[in-house]
Protein backbone atom coordinates (compact mmCIF):
# COMPACT_ATOMS: atom_id res chain seq x y z
CA UNK A 1 0.00 0.00 0.00
CA UNK A 2 2.85 2.38 0.81
CA UNK A 3 4.39 1.94 -2.61
CA UNK A 4 1.06 2.47 -4.34
CA UNK A 5 0.51 5.74 -2.49
CA UNK A 6 4.03 6.87 -3.29
CA UNK A 7 3.33 6.72 -7.01
CA UNK A 8 0.84 9.54 -6.69
CA UNK A 9 2.89 11.45 -4.14
CA UNK A 10 3.76 15.05 -5.04
CA UNK A 11 6.78 14.82 -2.77
CA UNK A 12 9.78 13.68 -4.87
CA UNK A 13 11.78 12.63 -1.81
CA UNK A 14 9.09 10.23 -0.68
CA UNK A 15 8.66 8.92 -4.21
CA UNK A 16 12.36 8.34 -4.71
CA UNK A 17 12.79 6.52 -1.42
CA UNK A 18 9.71 4.37 -1.76
CA UNK A 19 10.55 3.29 -5.30
CA UNK A 20 13.77 2.00 -3.81
CA UNK A 21 11.88 -0.12 -1.34
CA UNK A 22 9.56 -2.21 -3.35
CA UNK A 23 11.01 -4.78 -0.93
CA UNK A 24 9.13 -3.27 2.03
CA UNK A 25 6.57 -5.12 4.11
CA UNK A 26 2.87 -4.34 3.84
CA UNK A 27 1.55 -6.79 6.41
CA UNK A 28 0.77 -4.15 8.99
CA UNK A 29 -1.78 -2.49 6.72
CA UNK A 30 -4.17 -5.36 7.09
CA UNK A 31 -6.27 -7.49 4.81
CA UNK A 32 -5.58 -7.00 1.13
CA UNK A 33 -6.55 -9.14 -1.79
CA UNK A 34 -5.79 -9.81 -5.41
CA UNK A 35 -6.62 -13.48 -5.77
CA UNK A 36 -6.79 -16.85 -4.08
CA UNK A 37 -4.23 -19.30 -2.71
CA UNK A 38 -4.29 -22.97 -3.59
CA UNK A 39 -2.47 -26.02 -2.32
CA UNK A 40 -1.79 -28.38 -5.21
CA UNK A 41 -0.38 -31.87 -5.48
CA UNK A 42 3.15 -31.89 -6.78
CA UNK A 43 3.87 -33.97 -9.83
CA UNK A 44 6.81 -35.46 -7.97
CA UNK A 45 4.62 -36.95 -5.27
CA UNK A 46 5.77 -40.43 -6.12
CA UNK A 47 9.13 -39.91 -5.84
CA UNK A 48 22.92 -13.66 23.45
CA UNK A 49 21.41 -11.44 25.84
CA UNK A 50 21.57 -7.90 24.52
CA UNK A 51 20.12 -6.00 27.43
CA UNK A 52 20.27 -6.78 31.10
CA UNK A 53 16.97 -8.61 31.08
CA UNK A 54 15.87 -9.33 27.53
CA UNK A 55 17.16 -12.25 25.49
CA UNK A 56 16.08 -14.34 22.56
CA UNK A 57 15.84 -17.98 23.56
CA UNK A 58 14.90 -19.56 20.26
CA UNK A 59 17.55 -22.21 20.77
CA UNK A 60 15.95 -23.40 24.00
CA UNK A 61 13.83 -26.12 22.42
CA UNK A 62 14.33 -29.02 20.07
CA UNK A 63 14.18 -28.08 16.39
CA UNK A 64 12.59 -30.58 14.03
CA UNK A 65 13.77 -30.60 10.43
CA UNK A 66 11.63 -32.65 8.11
CA UNK A 67 13.53 -35.21 6.09
CA UNK A 68 10.95 -35.15 3.32
CA UNK A 69 11.73 -33.98 -0.17
CA UNK A 70 10.80 -30.55 -1.43
CA UNK A 71 7.54 -31.98 -2.79
CA UNK A 72 6.12 -31.83 0.72
CA UNK A 73 6.84 -28.09 0.78
CA UNK A 74 4.95 -27.21 -2.39
CA UNK A 75 2.34 -24.47 -1.96
CA UNK A 76 1.07 -22.19 -4.70
CA UNK A 77 0.31 -18.64 -3.61
CA UNK A 78 0.12 -15.52 -5.78
CA UNK A 79 -2.16 -13.37 -3.64
CA UNK A 80 -1.70 -10.03 -1.89
CA UNK A 81 -2.25 -6.40 -2.83
CA UNK A 82 -0.29 -4.56 -4.12
CA UNK A 83 2.39 -7.27 -3.85
CA UNK A 84 1.75 -11.01 -3.56
CA UNK A 85 3.23 -12.87 -0.62
CA UNK A 86 5.97 -15.34 -1.48
CA UNK A 87 7.56 -17.77 -1.67
CA UNK A 88 5.21 -18.71 -4.48
CA UNK A 89 5.90 -22.44 -4.80
CA UNK A 90 8.01 -23.75 -1.93
CA UNK A 91 7.70 -23.17 1.81
CA UNK A 92 9.92 -24.96 4.28
CA UNK A 93 8.53 -25.54 7.79
CA UNK A 94 10.67 -25.60 10.93
CA UNK A 95 9.12 -26.92 14.16
CA UNK A 96 10.58 -25.99 17.54
CA UNK A 97 9.47 -27.27 20.94
CA UNK A 98 9.41 -24.42 23.45
CA UNK A 99 7.80 -26.09 26.46
CA UNK A 100 8.18 -29.86 26.44
CA UNK A 101 4.96 -31.56 25.47
CA UNK A 102 3.07 -28.25 25.70
CA UNK A 103 4.10 -25.48 23.24
CA UNK A 104 5.53 -25.71 19.72
CA UNK A 105 6.49 -23.07 17.14
CA UNK A 106 6.10 -23.63 13.39
CA UNK A 107 7.95 -21.21 11.11
CA UNK A 108 8.03 -20.56 7.37
CA UNK A 109 9.67 -17.96 5.18
CA UNK A 110 7.50 -15.09 3.98
CA UNK A 111 8.65 -12.83 1.16
CA UNK A 112 7.17 -9.67 -0.27
CA UNK A 113 6.21 -10.23 -3.88
CA UNK A 114 9.08 -10.53 -6.30
CA UNK A 115 11.48 -8.69 -4.02
CA UNK A 116 14.52 -10.00 -2.17
CA UNK A 117 13.07 -9.14 1.23
CA UNK A 118 11.93 -11.99 3.48
CA UNK A 119 11.16 -12.56 7.12
CA UNK A 120 9.74 -15.47 9.05
CA UNK A 121 6.08 -16.00 9.88
CA UNK A 122 5.17 -18.07 12.92
CA UNK A 123 2.34 -20.32 14.04
CA UNK A 124 2.18 -21.28 17.72
CA UNK A 125 0.54 -24.52 18.84
CA UNK A 126 -0.44 -25.16 22.46
CA UNK A 127 -1.61 -28.51 23.83
CA UNK A 128 -4.53 -27.99 26.17
CA UNK A 129 -5.43 -30.06 29.24
CA UNK A 130 -8.19 -31.62 27.17
CA UNK A 131 -5.48 -33.19 25.01
CA UNK A 132 -6.42 -31.09 21.98
CA UNK A 133 -4.37 -28.48 20.14
CA UNK A 134 -4.96 -24.72 20.14
CA UNK A 135 -3.43 -23.21 16.96
CA UNK A 136 -2.49 -19.51 16.91
CA UNK A 137 -2.03 -17.71 13.53
CA UNK A 138 -1.90 -20.61 11.03
CA UNK A 139 0.75 -20.71 8.32
CA UNK A 140 0.64 -22.34 4.87
CA UNK A 141 -0.67 -25.91 5.25
CA UNK A 142 1.92 -27.70 3.15
CA UNK A 143 2.19 -31.49 3.43
CA UNK A 144 5.31 -31.00 5.51
CA UNK A 145 3.59 -28.54 7.87
CA UNK A 146 0.49 -30.70 8.35
CA UNK A 147 2.62 -33.78 8.95
CA UNK A 148 4.60 -31.94 11.62
CA UNK A 149 1.31 -30.99 13.31
CA UNK A 150 -0.03 -34.54 13.12
CA UNK A 151 3.18 -35.84 14.67
CA UNK A 152 2.08 -34.16 17.90
CA UNK A 153 -0.52 -36.96 18.09
CA UNK A 154 -3.36 -34.72 19.24
CA UNK A 155 -6.49 -33.39 17.51
CA UNK A 156 -6.65 -29.75 16.43
CA UNK A 157 -9.56 -28.31 18.43
CA UNK A 158 -9.24 -24.55 17.89
CA UNK A 159 -7.80 -22.39 15.11
CA UNK A 160 -7.20 -18.74 16.06
CA UNK A 161 -6.89 -15.68 13.79
CA UNK A 162 -5.56 -13.07 16.26
CA UNK A 163 -5.49 -10.07 13.90
CA UNK A 164 -7.07 -8.43 10.87
CA UNK A 165 -3.79 -8.54 8.91
CA UNK A 166 -3.89 -10.28 5.56
CA UNK A 167 -0.57 -12.08 5.96
CA UNK A 168 -2.05 -14.08 8.84
CA UNK A 169 -5.62 -14.29 7.52
CA UNK A 170 -4.71 -15.83 4.18
CA UNK A 171 -3.88 -19.30 5.54
CA UNK A 172 -6.72 -19.74 8.04
CA UNK A 173 -9.18 -21.10 5.48
CA UNK A 174 -6.81 -23.59 3.80
CA UNK A 175 -5.43 -24.70 7.18
CA UNK A 176 -8.90 -25.23 8.67
CA UNK A 177 -9.89 -27.50 5.78
CA UNK A 178 -7.14 -29.88 6.88
CA UNK A 179 -8.83 -30.08 10.29
CA UNK A 180 -12.56 -29.75 9.57
CA UNK A 181 -13.63 -30.56 13.13
CA UNK A 182 -11.74 -27.63 14.61
CA UNK A 183 -13.53 -24.45 15.71
CA UNK A 184 -12.37 -21.21 14.10
CA UNK A 185 -12.11 -18.06 16.21
CA UNK A 186 -11.20 -14.67 14.73
CA UNK A 187 -10.32 -11.21 15.99
CA UNK A 188 -13.24 -8.75 15.86
CA UNK A 189 -13.80 -6.10 13.17
CA UNK A 190 -12.23 -8.03 10.30
CA UNK A 191 -11.68 -5.97 7.17
CA UNK A 192 -9.74 -6.04 3.93
CA UNK A 193 -8.45 -3.46 1.45
CA UNK A 194 -8.98 -2.27 -1.28
CA UNK A 195 -12.23 -4.28 -1.11
CA UNK A 196 -13.78 -4.99 2.27
CA UNK A 197 -14.60 -8.62 1.64
CA UNK A 198 -16.40 -11.05 3.98
CA UNK A 199 -14.44 -13.82 5.68
CA UNK A 200 -16.15 -16.42 3.50
CA UNK A 201 -14.29 -14.96 0.53
CA UNK A 202 -11.08 -16.00 2.25
CA UNK A 203 -12.41 -19.50 2.81
CA UNK A 204 -13.17 -18.88 6.50
CA UNK A 205 -16.59 -20.27 7.45
CA UNK A 206 -18.55 -20.60 10.70
CA UNK A 207 -16.03 -18.46 12.58
CA UNK A 208 -16.72 -17.21 16.09
CA UNK A 209 -15.54 -13.80 17.25
CA UNK A 210 -12.97 -13.36 20.00
CA UNK A 211 -14.26 -11.12 22.79
CA UNK A 212 -12.15 -9.07 25.18
CA UNK A 213 -11.49 -10.91 28.47
CA UNK A 214 -14.04 -13.59 27.54
CA UNK A 215 -14.24 -16.21 30.30
CA UNK A 216 -16.79 -18.38 28.51
CA UNK A 217 -14.38 -19.93 25.98
CA UNK A 218 -13.53 -23.58 26.57
CA UNK A 219 -9.85 -22.65 26.92
CA UNK A 220 -10.37 -19.76 29.37
CA UNK A 221 -9.02 -21.63 32.40
CA UNK A 222 -5.69 -22.04 30.57
CA UNK A 223 -5.50 -19.19 28.05
CA UNK A 224 -6.79 -15.65 28.67
CA UNK A 225 -7.26 -12.96 26.01
CA UNK A 226 -7.31 -9.18 25.72
CA UNK A 227 -8.40 -7.31 22.59
CA UNK A 228 -6.87 -4.12 21.22
CA UNK A 229 -9.54 -2.64 18.97
CA UNK A 230 -8.61 0.89 17.96
CA UNK A 231 -10.63 3.54 16.19
CA UNK A 232 -9.93 3.79 12.48
CA UNK A 233 -6.50 5.29 11.89
CA UNK A 234 -7.08 5.64 8.16
CA UNK A 235 -8.41 2.95 5.87
CA UNK A 236 -9.39 0.79 8.82
CA UNK A 237 -8.86 -0.01 12.51
CA UNK A 238 -5.91 -1.83 14.02
CA UNK A 239 -7.10 -4.97 15.79
CA UNK A 240 -4.94 -7.47 17.64
CA UNK A 241 -5.72 -10.02 20.34
CA UNK A 242 -3.08 -10.86 22.95
CA UNK A 243 -3.20 -14.21 24.75
CA UNK A 244 -1.71 -15.45 28.01
CA UNK A 245 -1.00 -19.14 28.57
CA UNK A 246 -1.15 -19.34 32.33
CA UNK A 247 0.55 -22.70 32.96
CA UNK A 248 3.72 -21.65 31.13
CA UNK A 249 3.44 -17.89 31.82
CA UNK A 250 3.71 -17.15 28.10
CA UNK A 251 2.40 -14.03 26.33
CA UNK A 252 1.38 -14.42 22.69
CA UNK A 253 1.14 -11.39 20.40
CA UNK A 254 1.06 -10.96 16.63
CA UNK A 255 2.70 -7.68 15.55
CA UNK A 256 2.70 -5.65 18.79
CA UNK A 257 6.37 -6.24 19.61
CA UNK A 258 9.34 -7.91 17.94
CA UNK A 259 12.86 -9.02 18.80
CA UNK A 260 15.22 -8.94 15.81
CA UNK A 261 17.77 -11.75 16.14
CA UNK A 262 21.39 -11.20 15.20
CA UNK A 263 21.33 -14.18 12.83
CA UNK A 264 18.62 -14.93 10.25
CA UNK A 265 15.88 -17.44 11.14
CA UNK A 266 16.61 -20.94 9.85
CA UNK A 267 13.49 -21.02 7.67
CA UNK A 268 14.79 -18.18 5.44
CA UNK A 269 16.60 -19.72 2.49
CA UNK A 270 20.22 -19.09 1.65
CA UNK A 271 19.11 -18.04 -1.83
CA UNK A 272 16.94 -15.27 -0.39
CA UNK A 273 19.74 -13.99 1.81
CA UNK A 274 22.23 -13.87 -1.06
CA UNK A 275 19.70 -12.15 -3.31
CA UNK A 276 19.30 -9.45 -0.67
CA UNK A 277 23.09 -9.10 -0.47
CA UNK A 278 23.28 -8.08 -4.14
CA UNK A 279 23.74 -4.37 -4.82
CA UNK A 280 20.54 -3.55 -6.68
CA UNK A 281 18.59 -0.35 -7.25
CA UNK A 282 17.54 0.08 -3.62
CA UNK A 283 21.16 -0.12 -2.46
CA UNK A 284 22.27 2.43 -5.05
CA UNK A 285 19.63 4.97 -4.04
CA UNK A 286 20.24 4.50 -0.32
CA UNK A 287 24.05 4.43 -0.45
CA UNK A 288 24.56 8.07 0.55
CA UNK A 289 26.37 8.80 -2.71
CA UNK A 290 29.08 6.20 -2.18
CA UNK A 291 30.31 4.09 -5.04
CA UNK A 292 28.36 0.83 -5.22
CA UNK A 293 30.43 -2.18 -6.32
CA UNK A 294 28.84 -4.55 -8.82
CA UNK A 295 30.89 -7.70 -8.31
CA UNK A 296 29.05 -11.05 -8.01
CA UNK A 297 27.86 -12.10 -4.56
CA UNK A 298 29.90 -15.01 -3.23
CA UNK A 299 28.09 -17.59 -1.12
CA UNK A 300 29.66 -17.16 2.30
CA UNK A 301 28.47 -16.39 5.87
CA UNK A 302 29.42 -12.71 5.57
CA UNK A 303 27.18 -12.12 2.55
CA UNK A 304 24.35 -14.13 4.06
CA UNK A 305 24.55 -11.92 7.14
CA UNK A 306 24.60 -8.76 5.00
CA UNK A 307 21.49 -9.99 3.22
CA UNK A 308 19.71 -10.51 6.53
CA UNK A 309 20.66 -7.08 7.84
CA UNK A 310 19.37 -5.41 4.68
CA UNK A 311 16.12 -7.35 4.88
CA UNK A 312 15.55 -6.27 8.47
CA UNK A 313 16.17 -2.58 7.83
CA UNK A 314 13.83 -2.51 4.83
CA UNK A 315 11.11 -4.30 6.79
CA UNK A 316 11.43 -1.96 9.75
CA UNK A 317 11.98 1.38 8.03
CA UNK A 318 10.77 0.96 4.43
CA UNK A 319 13.62 3.21 3.28
CA UNK A 320 16.63 2.98 5.65
CA UNK A 321 19.35 5.56 5.33
CA UNK A 322 22.12 3.28 4.09
CA UNK A 323 21.68 -0.21 2.68
CA UNK A 324 25.24 -0.33 1.37
CA UNK A 325 26.61 -0.52 4.90
CA UNK A 326 23.73 -1.72 7.13
CA UNK A 327 25.82 -2.85 10.11
CA UNK A 328 25.48 0.20 12.36
CA UNK A 329 21.71 0.61 12.00
CA UNK A 330 21.13 -3.12 12.31
CA UNK A 331 23.13 -3.23 15.54
CA UNK A 332 20.88 -0.54 17.04
CA UNK A 333 17.67 -2.35 16.08
CA UNK A 334 18.57 -5.94 16.90
CA UNK A 335 18.78 -7.94 20.12
CA UNK A 336 16.18 -5.98 22.05
CA UNK A 337 12.41 -5.98 22.49
CA UNK A 338 10.88 -3.16 20.43
CA UNK A 339 7.74 -2.00 18.72
CA UNK A 340 8.30 -2.04 14.96
CA UNK A 341 8.94 1.51 13.68
CA UNK A 342 6.14 1.06 11.11
CA UNK A 343 3.57 0.01 13.71
CA UNK A 344 4.75 2.68 16.12
CA UNK A 345 4.61 5.51 13.56
CA UNK A 346 1.58 4.68 11.45
CA UNK A 347 -0.64 3.00 14.06
CA UNK A 348 0.19 3.13 17.76
CA UNK A 349 1.12 6.82 17.77
CA UNK A 350 -2.36 7.57 16.37
CA UNK A 351 -4.25 5.82 19.17
CA UNK A 352 -1.98 6.10 22.23
CA UNK A 353 -4.79 5.95 24.80
CA UNK A 354 -6.15 2.70 23.38
CA UNK A 355 -2.70 1.16 23.20
CA UNK A 356 -1.78 2.31 26.71
CA UNK A 357 -4.96 0.83 28.14
CA UNK A 358 -4.27 -2.50 26.41
CA UNK A 359 -0.64 -2.59 27.54
CA UNK A 360 -1.48 -1.67 31.13
CA UNK A 361 -4.16 -4.36 31.34
CA UNK A 362 -1.72 -6.95 30.02
CA UNK A 363 1.00 -5.94 32.50
CA UNK A 364 -1.39 -5.67 35.44
CA UNK A 365 -3.12 -9.02 34.98
CA UNK A 366 -0.54 -11.31 33.39
CA UNK A 367 2.76 -12.27 35.03
CA UNK A 368 4.45 -13.55 31.89
CA UNK A 369 8.09 -14.50 31.65
CA UNK A 370 8.34 -15.11 27.90
CA UNK A 371 6.81 -13.56 24.78
CA UNK A 372 6.04 -15.24 21.46
CA UNK A 373 5.39 -12.82 18.57
CA UNK A 374 4.45 -13.91 15.04
CA UNK A 375 7.69 -12.64 13.44
CA UNK A 376 11.44 -12.55 14.04
CA UNK A 377 12.82 -14.25 17.20
CA UNK A 378 10.83 -16.37 19.63
CA UNK A 379 10.49 -17.25 22.38
CA UNK A 380 11.80 -14.07 23.99
CA UNK A 381 12.76 -14.17 27.65
CA UNK A 382 11.12 -10.95 28.79
CA UNK A 383 9.38 -9.56 31.84
CA UNK A 384 6.57 -7.06 32.19
CA UNK A 385 9.14 -4.27 32.63
CA UNK A 386 10.73 -5.16 29.31
CA UNK A 387 7.32 -5.10 27.65
CA UNK A 388 6.54 -1.69 29.12
CA UNK A 389 9.92 -0.37 28.04
CA UNK A 390 9.13 -1.12 24.40
CA UNK A 391 6.10 1.17 24.70
CA UNK A 392 7.88 4.00 26.51
CA UNK A 393 7.15 6.30 23.54
CA UNK A 394 3.51 6.42 24.68
CA UNK A 395 4.57 8.48 27.71
CA UNK A 396 5.76 11.28 25.45
CA UNK A 397 2.45 11.25 23.58
CA UNK A 398 0.15 11.07 26.59
CA UNK A 399 2.00 12.87 29.34
CA UNK A 400 2.67 11.72 32.89
CA UNK A 401 -0.96 11.89 33.98
CA UNK A 402 -1.74 8.85 31.83
CA UNK A 403 1.03 6.66 33.25
CA UNK A 404 -0.49 3.83 35.29
CA UNK A 405 2.46 1.47 35.47
CA UNK A 406 3.34 -0.33 38.72
CA UNK A 407 5.42 2.04 40.82
CA UNK A 408 8.10 -0.54 41.64
CA UNK A 409 9.02 -0.96 37.97
CA UNK A 410 8.48 2.65 36.93
CA UNK A 411 12.08 3.85 37.34
CA UNK A 412 13.63 0.78 35.75
CA UNK A 413 11.18 0.83 32.86
CA UNK A 414 11.81 4.51 32.22
CA UNK A 415 15.55 3.91 31.98
CA UNK A 416 15.11 0.94 29.64
CA UNK A 417 12.44 2.66 27.60
CA UNK A 418 14.80 5.28 26.28
CA UNK A 419 16.88 2.60 24.58
CA UNK A 420 13.96 0.41 23.50
CA UNK A 421 12.12 3.29 21.85
CA UNK A 422 15.15 4.89 20.19
CA UNK A 423 15.37 4.49 16.43
CA UNK A 424 18.16 6.01 14.28
CA UNK A 425 16.83 9.39 13.03
CA UNK A 426 18.36 9.01 9.57
CA UNK A 427 16.63 5.67 9.09
CA UNK A 428 13.31 7.14 10.22
CA UNK A 429 13.29 9.92 7.60
CA UNK A 430 11.45 8.02 4.87
CA UNK A 431 8.91 6.57 7.30
CA UNK A 432 8.33 9.98 8.89
CA UNK A 433 7.90 11.59 5.47
CA UNK A 434 5.43 8.91 4.48
CA UNK A 435 3.49 9.49 7.69
CA UNK A 436 3.36 13.24 7.06
CA UNK A 437 2.20 12.66 3.50
CA UNK A 438 -0.53 10.20 4.52
CA UNK A 439 -1.76 12.66 7.14
CA UNK A 440 -1.72 15.55 4.65
CA UNK A 441 -3.90 13.69 2.13
CA UNK A 442 -6.22 12.33 4.83
CA UNK A 443 -5.26 8.68 4.35
CA UNK A 444 -4.11 8.48 7.97
CA UNK A 445 -5.32 10.61 10.86
CA UNK A 446 -2.85 12.68 12.79
CA UNK A 447 -4.23 11.40 16.08
CA UNK A 448 -7.46 9.65 16.88
CA UNK A 449 -7.12 9.83 20.63
CA UNK A 450 -4.48 10.97 23.05
CA UNK A 451 -3.22 14.49 23.60
CA UNK A 452 -5.83 17.11 24.34
CA UNK A 453 -3.45 19.91 25.15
Amino acid sequence: MAAAIAVSSPNPTILQNLIAIRDSSSGFFGGTLSGFSFQLKSRSRKRDISTLVVASSSAAGDITRSSKSDSGRFYLNFTGFPFPLGPFLNRRTIRTEVVKGRIWLFEQEQALGFSSVSTNIRMTVIKLKSGGLWVHAPIAPTKECIQLVKELAAPVEYIILPTFAYEHKIFVGPFSRKFPRAQIWVAPRQWSWPLNLPLAFFGIFRAKTLIDEDLSTLWADEIEQKVLSSPEVGIGPYVEVAFYHKPSRTLLVTDAVIFVPRKPPECISKESLLASAKNGLAVKILSKGKEVPQEPVVDNPMNQQKGWERMVLQILFLGPSNLLEPNASFAQMSQKLIVSPIVKTLVFSKVPEKVRDWIDRIVCDWRFRRIIPAHFAAPINASRSDFLAAFAFLDDLLGERYVTRPSLSLLFTSLMGKAASYFPPDDMKTLSSLDEFLVSVGAVKKTVSGQKR
